[in-house]
């Protein structure tokens, strides 16, 4: 049953908006000459944008209402995780981007073909296409599944709107587009967080300072409790483990994001590109933890505006339907479409690049054109977009559930030993090429046998992912020919 009418004006915000989205990509059609163009941006995106556009990407629609619903039903301690991700910049700074820069990449993985072999680069790559096409489904299906109790359009026919409009303005745009639709997108989301906390502020007797209180009382931010150590639950040293290595994963050996690295002019802009999104990072998540304590505070003083048996993980979407002003809620609701967007159409463009660069070109025989390798790409996000499409609408129609551990394991399984490679390539001098797949066989079986032969919580697979790359791949060295060393100092570059 329909929990509220979302009503014309409501649907004619959100439908503008998604005009819009293709509008961009339309205008960026126009640059797109060249796969440089397409993949790289010819270096014309400024730091600031692509700072947004990274922090667009990692805020998908999930985070936007999940977040939320984590405070609003537990507590803030996995803010952590959002802090983790600015204490490893320097990390990124100073061992990861001079290298990525340096090589003149266009995708991620030929530094691991430039440091160990082709079977690495290809291992990686193909890891993370797969998992971008399987998080591109769960992101939609997900959005999808919170927000159809409170619009009038079939499950299915929102996994097609979604996605078709993510393809059309991916494949006319490039990374240039995506990038300007995502400083759109990053901006909407941002100031739909805060718009939100202030109008619940408004409607709480007693405004921000009974949140706070109310909110500390029922010991909702940082419970004693969580401070305890578990190999099972979810406590903080084990998010504070987990979203380490995670963060290391995304900022480091994850396309989506190091390719923002090189679309800028100069080492200069592409650190811009990190410092806006700390900035990001450091204010807007507050507002997502807010808006759930916030929540909780208002329905514990309105409790019969709650439906009974409502599931709270769409608490978020419940209030801005029922609660906020007609136009309003269509452009928060259109917030949380850009979340998904965002999120999908870098992906989108990342396989692309990812094949173009490592299956495409890389095994090709022959020199390849750029009309050719244009073609390719664009093919390859109309592709990948049909299989997340189709993955997407037989989640809904199955009705599966635990799809959340199904896909922090995945990220353990794939992330893991992509993040290992390229801790082992650049931190183990007398790492290579052999002890590199040494490395990857163990973290596979190691995943593996933590995910199906123990209760071990699953922030802890991609710890053991990573590191037993770099173990075993420190161990088994010496059994091999001596490593390729790559350093900044290299006069010539390693790519296709």
């Amino acid at each position: 049953m329909q929990l509220h009418d979302f009503g014309f004006i409501n649907y004619a915000v959100l439908f503008g908006y998604l005009a819009a989205m293709l509008l961009v990509g339309v205008y960026f059609s126009k640059r797109q000459k060249t796969a440089d163009d397409y993949f790289r941006g010819g270096g014309r995106v400024p730091g600031w944008a692509a700072g947004v556009s990274v922090f667009a990407t990692t805020l998908s629609s999930i985070t936007f209402m999940s977040i939320p619903a984590k405070a609003y039903t537990s507590d803030w301690t996995f803010i952590i995780g959002q802090y983790l991700a600015i204490a490893i910049l320097p990390l990124v700074f100073y061992f990861y981007i001079p290298f990525f820069r340096k090589l003149k990449i266009t995708s991620a993985y030929e530094y691991l073909e430039a440091r160990f072999d082709v079977r690495s680069r290809l291992f990686a790559s193909l890891s993370f296409m797969l998992f971008h096409i399987g998080r591109v489904a769960i992101i939609t299906y997900l959005t999808v599944l919170a927000l159809r109790p409170f619009m009038g359009i079939d499950p299915v026919v929102l996994i097609v709107l979604i996605s078709l409009l993510c393809i059309i303005y991916t494949w006319m745009g490039g990374i240039e587009g995506v990038i300007w639709t995502d400083v759109i997108q990053g901006l909407l989301l941002s100031g739909g967080a805060v718009l939100i906390f202030i109008m619940i502020c408004f409607k709480v007797d007693g405004g921000i300072s009974e949140i706070f209180t109310a909110t500390s009382q029922a010991d909702k931010f940082f419970p004693t409790t969580q401070f305890r150590w578990s190999w099972t639950d979810s406590t903080i040293p084990v998010l504070m483990i987990g979203f380490l290595f995670a963060n290391i994963q995304q900022f480091t050996a994850s396309q989506d994001v190091v390719q923002r690295y090189i679309v800028t002019d100069s080492i200069e802009e592409t650190k811009r590109t990190l410092i806006t999104n700390a900035k990001l990072v450091a204010i807007i998540p507050i507002f997502f933890f807010a808006i759930g304590s916030a929540l909780f505070v208002y329905y514990k003083q309105n409790p019969n505006f709650l439906p009974e048996g409502f599931n709270t993980g769409g608490i978020l979407p419940l209030f801005i339907v029922t609660e906020m002003p007609v136009g309003i809620a269509g452009l928060i609701i259109a917030a949380i479409f850009a979340a998904a967007q965002s999120s999908i159409s870098s992906s989108l463009n990342s396989i692309s690049s990812c094949f173009n660069s490592d299956i495409y070109t890389r095994l090709s025989k022959s020199e390849r054109s750029a009309e050719q390798k244009m073609k390719v790409a664009r093919l390859v996000i109309i592709v990948a977009g049909v299989f997340s499409s189709l993955a997407a609408i037989w989640l809904v129609l199955s009705d599966e559930s635990e799809i959340w551990d199904a896909f922090n394991s995945l990220i353990g399984l794939m992330g893991g030993p992509m993040t290992g490679l390229f801790m082992l390539g650049i931190f183990v001098k007398r790492a290579n090429a052999g002890s590199a797949v040494v490395g990857i066989i163990v973290s596979i079986i190691a995943v593996l046998a933590a995910r199906y032969g123990s209760d071990l919580n699953f922030f802890f697979y991609g710890v053991i992912g990573a590191m037993s790359v770099v173990i075993a791949g420190t161990i088994t060295a010496p059994l091999f020919a001596s490593a390729k060393q790559v350093s900044l100092d290299d006069s010539e570059t390693s790519g296709n």
